[in-house]
């Protein structure tokens, strides 16, 4: 069945190959920008042990989006198998003989079944950028090669990702990788990065009317097949020397219309070079000697984008957009990719969207887009993003589709993972959650009894905590009077006990026996303890606590006037 239009920028919370196949029509995407999980910092022998193998649990266990060869993957593998063109089946095959059933091929399996699905989302007008590292990204090169076509690779861009650092016994490992592939004749924006000073002061120190200029040579090495452009003007000879009149066509479009200077001839294209200025004749030159004139090159918007990026720093702990999603990209390389690859109104695709970097890339450069991602923890921080930097709302300016709407919903979540359910529902709360940075470790750790808190400024500036235990299955009274027990230990202001199921009358009264928090500054009193349902908290009820800055990470800096972006439905042109 063919999925309907979506209508509307859309996050959705899940797994993206079901996803794009339900809810992504044939050709729908401009652009897509896919960051797959991938951990760099693994050992390279480890992605390559057979997993029938004794391998060390411990270490592997600090990364969880790491892939495993399992039943899901072999499922995986036989129905790319049956279902893919022959030349996918063909590179499937000769990698697994070649790699073996191992994590490496396990994620190049699941890389292999979203690209596909990826290819065919995207226009024929379109480009994909996948971000990776050298790890993978030979081979992802060659799954891309066989789905999209070898003669659709555009660029390996190098990302300067970390500064300078001695690697151990070999190279230091200082940047990520980007495979540009498109689908056919795509769409292309000319990029300029700023000129070194020095390199102008160095370069361009000619200067008339028009600027500063330097000189460039005008042939090309070698003879060319165009008669013209081996032929004599006004004396000089490319052919003698073995070369050609190479033209400078960016200045000759702002002279003549475009369509008008194919029709031009090489002499008649250098002769409208002269008549504008554009040509220095040397003193020898003008007097009919040897010397072959050369071009005027003005300083320009600045130097085209090159593929090798080193003017773009990472997100380290002293960069002002970061927000403590480990895996975060800068703002300004999305854009630079989004400003490139597409235009305004176009629909941007991340399916892979994390802390959401290109999703608020393509808002601010006002182009639509469809963020996916498999943790409710990145959704909630994707919706904080959006808020702070745009003031945009779900619903009204955009929707979320997978996220539990009512009780019901939530009780599935609870019963399929208690972990999603436990990040979902402390992002009611807009609470941290605990455990790890990301909380990626919380899951194989302990959490001493805290699942999540809220900071906020208490009485004479104190940092004071609203910490949160989250619960799924059955509660009593117990519970509260542990959670009592970790407020105390841990010098907290504020506990909240999140349920899903109701709270028995023997808990709520040992919660209002922990009496209460007094604030000075606000001059009122909040409830030390406080028991919230996942149904009061879907119905608006909102925890009591002195004013806070929410956010699950750091909030986003809000996007200056002049940058807003005005939200944009799928829709419109």
């Amino acid at each position: 069945m063919t999925p309907k239009p979506i209508t509307q920028n859309t996050l959705y919370y899940g797994d993206n190959l079901p996803i794009m196949r339900e809810y992504l029509s044939d050709e729908s995407v401009d652009l897509i920008y896919l960051d797959p999980p991938f951990n760099s910092n693994r050992s390279y022998n480890v992605l390559f042990k057979e997993e029938g193998g004794t391998e060390n649990e411990a270490q592997i266990a600090a990364f969880d989006d790491t892939w495993h060869w399992n039943a899901g993957t072999e499922r995986a593998y036989h129905e790319l198998i049956q279902n893919s063109p022959t030349r996918v089946v063909v590179m499937l095959g000769a990698l697994r003989d070649f790699i073996g059933a191992n994590q490496m091929m396990a994620y190049l399996v699941m890389m292999a079944a979203r690209l596909v699905e990826l290819h065919r989302v995207l226009k024929p007008t379109g480009s994909l950028y996948l971000h990776c590292d050298p790890t993978a990204s030979h081979y992802l090169k060659i799954v891309l090669d066989t789905i999209f076509g070898p003669q659709n690779f555009r660029n390996e861009i190098i990302w300067k990702r970390q500064s300078a650092h001695s690697g151990a016994r070999k190279w230091g490992d200082v940047h990520d990788v980007l495979l540009f592939y498109s689908k056919s004749d795509y769409v292309w924006n000319s990029i300029s990065q700023a000129y070194d000073v020095s390199y102008l002061e160095t370069k361009y120190r000619n200067h008339d009317d028009r600027g500063n200029y330097r000189l460039s040579d005008l042939t090309g090495a070698g003879t060319s097949g165009d008669a013209n452009s081996s032929r004599e003007w006004r004396g000089y000879s490319p052919a003698a020397l073995g070369r050609h009149w190479a033209v400078p066509r960016e200045i000759l479009d702002s002279i003549v219309e475009p369509q008008n200077v194919a029709q031009l001839n090489t002499q008649e294209k250098l002769d409208l070079l002269d008549q504008h200025g554009y040509i220095y004749w040397t003193p020898r030159g003008k007097k009919g000697g040897k010397g072959f004139p050369q071009y005027k090159k003005y300083i320009g918007e600045g130097v085209p984008v090159q593929d090798t990026i080193v003017d773009i720093p990472p997100i380290n702990s002293q960069a002002q957009e970061r927000l403590g999603y480990p895996t975060q990209k800068p703002l300004a390389l999305l854009e630079r990719i989004i400003q490139a690859s597409s235009n305004e109104g176009d629909l941007v695709l991340d399916p892979f969207c994390g802390c959401g970097t290109a999703v608020a890339a393509a808002q601010k450069l006002k182009r639509r887009w469809i963020g996916i991602d498999i943790t409710h923890l990145s959704i909630s921080l994707m919706k904080y993003r959006l808020k702070d930097m745009f003031n945009l709302d779900e619903k009204k300016d955009y929707l979320v589709v997978g996220e539990p709407q009512d009780l019901s919903d939530a009780q599935q979540l609870a019963h399929d993972d208690r972990y999603q359910f436990q990040w979902w529902a402390l992002s009611l709360v807009q609470a941290k959650p605990l455990g790890g940075e990301g909380g990626r470790e919380g899951k194989k750790g302990s959490d001493k009894g805290v699942d999540g808190a809220i900071n906020f400024i208490g009485d004479g500036g104190k940092l004071q905590q609203l910490l949160i235990q989250v619960k799924s299955g059955h509660v009593n009274s117990g519970m509260i009077r542990d959670l009592c027990g970790v407020i105390d230990r841990e010098g907290a202001a504020i506990g909240a006990f999140i349920s899903l199921d109701p709270p028995s009358r023997d808990m709520v009264t040992e919660a209002v026996s922990a009496g209460y928090f007094r604030s000075e500054t606000w001059q009122k009193d909040y409830p030390r303890i406080q028991i919230m349902t996942v149904e009061d908290l879907l119905g608006g009820k909102t925890l009591e606590m002195p004013p806070s800055a929410y956010g699950t990470f750091k909030k986003a800096e809000k996007v200056k006037k002049k940058d807003d972006a005005t939200q944009m439905k799928l829709g419109d042109e």
